[in-house]
């Protein structure tokens, strides 16, 4: 499913996004994170290889998120969608990226955890609601 053009434009902004994997007992894990795009299907989150998220889309690639204007919260959209990749491959040059658009510096060296390496993790969106 491609995604709406204010999906990519809450996206492409300094906005938040609220993320809810799936723990093995069914409950829900929601945390907030950076996102990102690839063109105008797939959602990308970084994150690290020992996080209770990354776990959680190995083992279920359900995935949902809302991502908020940070200048008006109640402008949102929400995603449902599947993770269908996890990778290391371009996590470490992406969180510099991210970090550029969400802090307008370079991710601080000093934290980052080689034992732990960053990971990027694709998602498809099968479902979009919007709220404005």
């Amino acid at each position: 499913m491609r995604l709406s053009s204010k999906a990519k434009e809450l996206i492409d902004g300094r906005n938040f996004a609220s993320v809810a994997t799936l723990m093995e007992d069914g409950s829900p894990q929601v945390a907030p994170l950076w996102v990102d795009r690839e063109g105008d299907a797939i959602i990308v989150l970084n994150t690290t290889r020992s996080r209770q998220r990354t776990r959680n889309l190995a083992r279920d690639g359900r995935v949902a998120l809302t991502i908020f204007d940070q200048a008006n919260p109640y402008s949102n959209v929400s995603i449902r969608g599947r993770a269908v990749e996890i990778t290391e491959a371009g996590a470490e040059e992406h969180i510099d990226r991210m970090s550029m658009k969400y802090l307008g510096k370079p991710y601080p060296y000093e934290d980052r955890a080689p034992k732990d390496p960053r990971v990027l993790i694709r998602v498809e969106a099968e479902r979009i609601h919007e709220e404005t």
